[in-house]
């Protein structure tokens, strides 16, 4: 084993010892883990790094926005400006898909899911 590794086991072995690791924020609680499946396995430490930063890929930045217009949405009635967040909506997905590079699947849209099915098979 490295020389250096082992000198560091040794470090945390003693502070336990001593108990210096008792009483830290978060105790004995389960740890909160983001989600980052998502992201491609070659990404997510550079993703994690621009997060610590304060900034967001820009394909998370879209989800963000995606989120946000879909609860704008909820609260709007009817009319004009519910029409154009409908639009901005649609656009940002599209782009998000794009992004993706991947195939589109259904599933991923669930308020789509019934128009579309009912649409395809007459």
């Amino acid at each position: 084993m490295d020389p250096l590794a082992l000198l560091a086991e040794e470090k945390i072995r003693e502070a336990m010892e001593r108990g210096e690791f008792d009483n830290l924020p978060g105790a004995g609680k389960p740890l909160s883990l983001e989600d980052d499946s998502m992201v491609p396995r070659e990404l997510r430490v550079a993703y994690r790094i621009l997060k610590n930063a304060g900034y967001l890929p820009p394909e998370l930045e879209l989800r963000k926005e995606i989120i946000t217009l879909k609860r704008l949405l909820a609260a709007i009635e009817e009319g004009d400006g519910r029409r154009n967040k409908l639009r901005e909506l649609e656009a940002k997905l599209l782009r998000l898909n794009l992004a993706r590079k991947r195939p589109l699947h259904i599933e991923d849209f669930p308020e789509y899911r019934d128009p579309v099915i009912r649409k395809l098979t007459g």
